[in-house]
C-alpha cells in the first residue's frame, strides 16, 4: 500500500485537531453533519444492493469476446508506364518476380489461372477486350471468373488500358518487337506474336500453374471447367470436331486451351516451341497439326484431348445448342472490324436467349445470327 503524501497527511491531522474548535463549530451547523451521514449511509445501502445484481447479470450474460481490430494491408502500388517510356524502364521488379506475383494473386485454389493476350489494336475502348470482359459479366455464372483472369499486355498501350479496366495485368516485354498494331493472319508480325505466346505459356507451366488460355475474341457464356476431361494434360478447342475427343484428325484451334502443369505438359510445350525451327513460316496451330503425330508425344506420355464444338464453338463451327454452349470464338474471320461486328451480334443473341422464359428455351428454337461480316473467303 502506497504511503500518503506529506501534504495530505498534514491536512488530515490539522482538520482532525481543529474539528471541535470554536471556528469549526461556527462554520458547520449541527444538522449538516447529520445530513451528510444520512446521505453516505443511503449511498452505501444502494451500492450494497446494486453491486451483487451487476455481478449476477454479468455472470449470466454470454461472454462475447472482443473482436481484434482488422489490419488492412495496403494494396500493391500499380506501376503505370509513362507514355514516353518503355514498360521495363519504370518497373524495377524483374519479369519473373512480376509474373509470379500476378499469377499468385489471380490463381484459383488449385493454382489455375485464366490468361489472355492483348495488344494495342484490340485494347481501345469499345474494341475486342471490352467485348471479352462484357461476356464474362453477361454469362451464366462467369462473372466471378474475372477474379482469376490475367491480361497479358504485349505493348505499352495495351498495358495502360489493362490497368484502367482490370486488376490483374502483366506486361510481357519483347525486346525489339512491336506488337501494338493489328496483326493480319499469317503475316510475320502475327507469327512472332503467336510464338511469343507459346513460349510464355510454357513458362507459366514451369512455375506450377495450370491455365485456361483464351483469345480475347472468344465470348465466355458459361464456366467451361465442367466440360474438361479429368485425364487430359493438354485440351484444345477445334475449328472442326470429328466427334471423338482423342481423334488426332480433329482440327485444333490454339485460341482456347486448358493445360495442367506437370512434367508431360512442360516437355510438350518445349517441344512445340522448338518445332517452329523445323517448320519455318508456320504459326503455332499449323505446327501443332504436324507434331501431334510425332512419336515424341507418345514417349513423354502427354495426353491430348480435343474439345467439342457443342460446348466450345466458333464461327467455323458454331455451337448449335445455346443451353450447352460455354464459349464462342470469332475464328474463321478476317479483319478487326468484322470480328467486332459479329462479336456484338453474339452478345446480343446471348442476351436475347437469356431473356426467354424457361419453357421457350427448352424447345431450342433460338440460334446464332452469325456469321454476318465474318467470312471464310480470305482464309
Amino acid at each position: 500500500m502506497g504511503k500518503p503524501s506529506r501534504l495530505s497527511g498534514r491536512r488530515t491531522a490539522r482538520f482532525a485537531m481543529h474539528r471541535n474548535s470554536p471556528i469549526a463549530a461556527a462554520s458547520s451547523p449541527p444538522d449538516a453533519s447529520d445530513a451528510g451521514r444520512r446521505c453516505l449511509t443511503a449511498l452505501l445501502v444502494i451500492a450494497a444492493v446494486t453491486f451483487p445484481s451487476v455481478v449476477l447479470y454479468r455472470s449470466a450474460s454470454p461472454f462475447v469476446p472482443r473482436q481484434p481490430s482488422v489490419r488492412w494491408d495496403p494494396a500493391p502500388a500499380l506501376v503505370i508506364p509513362d507514355i514516353d517510356k518503355p514498360i521495363d524502364s519504370v518497373d524495377l521488379d524483374s519479369e519473373d518476380v512480376r509474373l509470379e506475383r500476378v499469377l499468385k494473386e489471380a490463381a484459383m485454389e488449385d493454382k489455375t489461372v485464366i490468361l489472355t493476350t492483348l495488344n494495342a489494336a484490340w485494347a481501345s475502348s469499345g474494341s475486342i477486350i471490352d467485348l471479352f470482359i462484357e461476356s464474362f459479366r453477361l454469362g451464366d455464372g462467369t462473372r466471378k471468373l474475372l477474379n482469376h483472369l490475367v491480361i497479358i499486355a504485349l505493348d505499352r498501350m495495351a498495358y495502360m488500358r489493362c490497368m484502367f479496366i482490370h486488376f490483374h495485368c502483366f506486361a510481357l516485354i519483347t525486346d525489339g518487337v512491336d506488337f501494338s498494331a493489328e496483326k493480319r493472319f499469317m503475316t510475320a508480325g502475327y507469327l512472332n506474336m503467336m510464338w511469343r505466346r507459346i513460349e510464355f505459356l510454357g513458362v507459366v507451366l514451369e512455375k506450377g500453374y495450370n491455365f485456361i488460355f483464351s483469345d480475347a475474341d472468344i465470348m465466355w457464356f458459361r464456366d467451361p471447367s465442367p466440360q474438361f476431361y479429368p485425364d487430359g494434360d493438354f485440351q484444345i478447342a477445334c475449328d472442326h470436331y470429328t466427334g471423338d475427343a482423342t481423334d488426332l484428325e480433329n482440327r485444333p484451334n490454339g485460341g482456347f486451351n486448358y493445360v495442367k502443369s506437370n512434367n508431360r505438359s512442360i516437355e510438350f510445350y518445349k517441344f512445340w516451341y522448338s518445332s517452329r525451327e523445323k517448320h519455318p513460316g508456320l504459326h503455332d496451330q499449323d505446327v501443332l497439326n504436324f507434331i501431334k503425330y510425332d512419336p515424341f508425344l507418345t514417349e513423354i506420355g502427354v495426353r491430348i484431348r480435343f474439345l467439342s464444338t457443342a460446348y466450345f464453338g466458333g464461327i467455323c463451327e458454331p455451337s448449335k445448342d445455346l443451353s450447352k454452349v460455354c464459349t464462342m470464338h470469332a475464328n474463321c474471320c478476317i479483319g478487326l472490324g468484322s470480328k467486332i461486328h459479329d462479336l456484338r451480334i453474339m452478345l446480343d443473341d446471348w442476351r436475347n436467349y437469356m431473356s426467354l422464359p424457361p419453357n421457350i428455351k427448352r424447345f431450342r428454337l433460338y440460334s446464332w445470327r452469325v456469321p454476318q461480316n465474318c467470312s471464310l473467303a480470305e482464309i
